[in-house]
């Protein structure tokens, strides 16, 4: 029950540092991703640079081209991969941090509403009935748009995940296709 201000401030404040710890941390392990990534990226570049530096012949040129592009495809969706987790779980602390503090808050609400129902005069038991009836639909509306988040997060994910597959899958027709047409 809410007894002074700062029980009512107090949770909010914990939630907002929950929510800016949980984004900084995400921020965090997107930058080490994207120096690794760029680091990664700027060294298999050199070693191609150098590699078709080398190169005698169209044969030699056209096998390097292979084992140069399917590196780089499959490096390309590990990173998205990578950026999707991040974000996912970013998601999913948040979402179930909201979800600790709505139900505390509305334990905490729903008991100082009966308290002061309670304590209410004879013959508003209808005004005390609307109430509870106005509680009960809050709380069952937010269950519900909470379950449609989740299920719109879920088909987000799976989306990707099949985006992510057909493009290689794609990568890995067309690019054979290339590389016959330009040895022809």
């Amino acid at each position: 029950m809410f007894t002074k201000t700062e029980d009512f401030t107090k949770p909010g404040f914990n939630a907002v540092l929950s929510f800016a710890n949980t984004t900084f941390d995400g921020i965090e392990r997107l930058a080490v991703l994207n120096l690794a990534a760029s680091r990664s990226m700027f060294e298999a570049y050199a070693s191609n640079i150098n590699a078709l530096l080398g190169v005698k012949d169209i044969k030699t040129f056209v096998e390097l081209q292979k084992g140069i592009a399917a590196p780089s495809l499959e490096k390309g969706m590990e990173y998205s991969r990578n950026v999707i987790a991040i974000a996912s779980d970013a998601k999913d602390k948040i979402a179930k941090e909201v979800e600790v503090h709505v139900a505390d808050t509305n334990a905490k609400v729903s008991g100082m509403v009966e308290k002061a129902l309670a304590s209410a005069p004879a013959g508003s038991e209808v005004a005390v009935a609307a109430v509870k009836t106005a509680i009960k639909s809050a709380n069952e509306a937010f269950d519900g748009l909470n379950k449609v988040a989740k299920q719109a997060a879920e088909v987000a994910e799976a989306s990707v995940t099949a985006a992510t597959q057909a493009t290689m899958k794609a990568a890995n027709v067309v690019a054979p296709k290339a590389v016959a047409k330009k040895v022809a």
